[in-house]
């Protein structure tokens, strides 16, 4: 037995079906769409995040299974684990009456939020810090070339 990656556990529900009524998609144009690799989107299979039907040995993939992907790119550039990606794309296809769900997760990116900006504070220290330094090197160099002692001669090897 495989231990699942981070804490998600996978789907153990039988394989989906298609609607052939409804629009599918290839793995390789969800990666076309949205820019990552297939690589990346077997791995949200495997932990779980998506779960496309089966067409032979290819993956179908439906329009919730777009969504889900969508949602899941989207927790990735708000810096979420994959935990709490999966949180969210579970929400999504809850019902509307969840909003202990909804609180919860709101907890989730006000804590993300505070620690971004407390690394946005971090950086403008460092920011800060980095112009004083430029700042008394121009200056330096400044009274240098005032006082002619921009070149010094190179030592002789002695």
């Amino acid at each position: 037995m495989t231990a699942e990656p981070r804490g998600l556990a996978r789907s153990k529900t039988a394989p989906r079906t298609v609607n052939r009524d409804s629009k599918t998609f290839t793995i390789t144009e969800l990666a076309q769409e949205f820019d990552v690799t297939p690589r990346a989107i077997r791995f949200y299979e495997d932990v779980g995040l998506l779960e496309p039907a089966r067409a032979g040995r290819n993956r179908v993939y439906t329009q919730r299974d777009r969504t889900r992907l969508k949602l899941t790119l989207r927790g990735k550039r708000l810096g979420l684990s994959l935990q709490e990606v999966k949180q969210l794309v579970d929400m999504y296809e809850s019902p509307a009456d969840t909003a202990p769900q909804l609180q919860a997760f709101l907890g989730v990116l006000q804590e993300h939020r505070m620690q971004l900006e407390q690394q946005q504070e971090d950086i403008e220290v460092t920011l800060s810090e980095i112009t004083q330094h430029e700042d008394r090197c121009k200056r330096l160099l400044a009274e240098a070339a005032a006082a002619g002692r921009g070149k010094r001669p190179a030592k002789a090897a002695g």
